[in-house]
This record gives structure tokens, C-alpha cells and sequence, in this order.
């Protein structure tokens, strides 16, 4: 990369992965706000390259979500762990697959409003992915669209398949406007 490179991390922003909940038995499960505790993003101010790796291994269980909003006391501890391993072990397969990588192939900017379309290298696949970012107040929010099987990720199933997560989340990234320069 050339230019006035930015580094971001967990210090200064956030990265949460969102799922959803479908199947005979959903009104039992949970959607889930999941976050990534260890990522880095490099983004180039001249050429407005980005280049980010997210560590498999680092998805921690923030809450339940009921209708949109946080249900916090909706899963214990232990209920945490647990999806926590299974995401890792069962999903990710992370002692495999450890790193997830976007390289941006191109950004446009529409208005107040940017697309930013990228290689993402997820599970042992790579395939182009879309991201929409739009500012809102302080904060650049990217967001992603990820279908799992795209990546050859089979969505978690329990129960003869009664309890699934959709093969779709949704992932976001909130950065300051104006984020520390490295």
C-alpha cells in the first residue's frame, strides 16, 4: 500500500456478526450478537484500499436479540461458551480456517454513502462480496450481507434440523469518523 495508511483495531472499532434463528423450534432459539475481539483493518487515505483479517477463533456471545433489540439476560454463561465452541469447532471451523480476509477490489462512493466491493477469504473459499457503508453521526457503519454456504459453511443445526440459524448473517463494522492515524 502507498500513502497515509489507517490502522484499525478492536481499540477503536467495533465488529459484531449477527444471526438469525428459523426452523420449527425458532421460538425456543435465539438471533445472536456476536462480537469479533481480534481483527485488524488497514485502509489506505490515497488509494482508499482496505486490506482486514479476522481472527476465527475470536467470536465472543455479546446477547440474545428479540425483535431487533438486546435481550441480555437471555443466555447464561455457560449458554455463551457453548455457542461460542460450536461456532469455532462446528461452524468456522477455526482450527483450520483461523483467518478471515477482505481485500477491497474497488470503492464508489454514492452521495453520503460508499460501496466497497472486496475479495472475502472465509472458511477456505473466496468469493466478492459487497459492503455498504454509510456514516451515521460519529461513525463510518459498514455492513455485509454473508450467505454461509457461499463459503461452504454449513449453518448450525440442532435437533433433526427443528432449530437452525439461517444461512445468511449480517455483519457490521462501526469506525470512528475521524479514526487515529498510525
Amino acid at each position: 500500500m502507498s500513502g497515509s495508511l489507517i490502522h484499525l483495531d478492536p481499540a477503536s472499532v467495533q465488529c459484531w456478526i449477527f444471526t438469525y434463528k428459523e426452523g420449527l423450534l425458532s421460538v425456543v432459539a435465539h438471533d445472536l450478537k456476536i462480537r469479533v475481539t481480534k481483527f485488524s483493518i488497514d485502509v489506505d487515505e490515497t488509494t482508499r484500499a482496505i486490506t482486514a483479517q479476522f481472527d476465527a477463533t475470536s467470536l465472543r456471545v455479546v446477547c440474545a436479540m428479540e425483535d431487533g433489540k438486546e435481550a441480555p439476560g437471555s443466555l447464561s454463561a455457560a449458554n455463551k461458551r457453548e455457542i461460542e465452541a460450536n461456532i469455532a469447532s462446528d461452524v468456522l471451523q477455526a482450527e483450520k480456517f483461523p483467518t478471515v480476509r477482505f481485500t477491497s477490489t474497488s470503492v464508489q462512493e454514492t452521495g453520503e454513502s460508499y460501496v466497497v466491493k472486496g475479495k472475502l477469504a472465509l472458511h477456505g473459499h473466496e468469493r466478492q462480496v459487497p459492503v455498504q457503508v454509510r456514516r451515521e453521526g460519529r461513525h463510518y457503519i459498514a455492513e455485509a450481507r454473508l450467505h454461509q454456504p457461499d463459503f461452504a459453511i454449513r449453518p448450525y443445526t440442532a435437533l433433526f434440523g427443528t432449530l437452525k440459524v439461517q444461512a445468511h448473517v449480517s455483519v457490521r463494522v462501526v469506525v470512528p469518523a475521524a479514526p487515529p492515524k498510525s
